[in-house]
């Protein structure tokens, strides 16, 4: 997939593409379903796809205390973006120059003179320009005028709920990473790469991995059972998010045992696939007690994780079906 990250840098894109626009944060069911969209018709049209998007969401800027705690990294979001077989990315820099824009200008200036599409694909509920002024209604009038079609595809809904990413944030709330699958369309992951911590779970006998995160947003505190791929292998794992209440940490935390598994981790990259939530943290009135609860939390998830696989991008992004 080639990533353009200035419209200055168009040169060479041929015209005509089949595109579609938006902040597409999760990338989920919703956005899949219109990735789909895009490339179907691309092929049929023997032109490109394109993925319109931008950098920063557009929130940072005009309102950074409300701004959603993103679901992905930008890198996240690029390869998710890659995956769905999308041909180009184009992300352009959100500044206030751009918040500016009227929905007629934006039309005009970015869509028409410097990606010069030939038909757009937008959610049901995708609005833009200053105000947020500009809606599908209006992107079928302006299109008519410069040459280009518009369609608008509806939501995608699941167990009678909209899969959307206020949706998948307020199951992550309630740290039910298991109902996230499905608006989601794959399992909830993080990357991180493994920092020094105390070295308190060596000395209770659970090495654990510290973990260090780009990721804006995390489960509910708590422990899960969890899948976690270490180079080109997966292991079986147990995850603490929270603060340790029992030792009085003051800063979350994120530690990952692995099962089976003694290897040195160190300034490695991991990347954790959330499966189930086994319990909250707790206060233990001993060591003994919070080791008998881990040694209880790792027994359950062994068992919860023997007959489970997760869901990764590449197995659900299938565009080409």
């Amino acid at each position: 997939m080639q990533i353009i990250t200035q419209l200055g840098n168009l040169s060479g894109l041929a015209p005509g593409a089949v595109a579609t626009i938006g902040n597409f944060d999760g990338v989920h069911q919703g956005h899949r379903e219109i990735f789909r969209r895009i490339v179907s018709e691309a092929k049929r049209r023997n032109c490109s796809s394109m993925v319109v998007t931008f950098t920063p969401h557009p929130m940072k800027i005009l309102d950074p205390e409300k701004a959603p705690r993103l679901l992905n990294t930008y890198a996240e979001k690029e390869r998710l973006i890659a995956a769905s077989r999308v041909d180009t990315l184009v992300e352009i820099p959100f500044d206030h120059h751009v918040a500016a824009m009227s929905a007629t200008e934006f039309v005009q200036n970015v869509l028409v003179e410097n990606l010069q599409i030939a038909h757009l694909v937008v959610g049901y509920d995708y609005t833009f320009g200053r105000g947020r002024s500009g809606d599908s209604e209006l992107l079928i009038a302006l299109g008519k005028q410069a040459g280009f079609t518009v369609e608008t595809v509806g939501p995608v809904v699941r167990d009678a709920e909209i899969s959307s990413s206020t949706q998948i944030r307020k199951l992550l709330s309630a740290g039910d990473v298991a109902a996230v699958v499905g608006p989601l369309g794959r399992n909830f992951t993080l990357e991180g790469r493994v920092i020094h911590g105390v070295g308190r779970g060596k000395q209770l006998g659970f090495p654990t991995a510290n973990l260090l995160t780009e990721k804006e947003i995390l489960p509910r505190p708590g422990v899960y059972a969890v899948k976690v791929r270490y180079r080109d292998a997966m292991y079986d794992g147990v995850m603490n998010i929270g603060f340790n209440p029992t030792f009085g940490t003051e800063r979350i935390s994120l530690e990952v045992h692995l099962l089976d598994f003694s290897a040195d981790l160190y300034g490695e990259m991991l990347r954790v696939y959330f499966v189930e939530r086994l319990r909250d943290e707790q206060v233990f009135v001993s060591i003994d007690q919070l080791v008998q609860a881990i040694d209880t939390d790792i027994c359950r998830a062994r068992e919860m994780l023997k007959l489970r696989k997760v869901v990764v991008y590449r197995e659900y992004l299938d565009c080409e079906s």
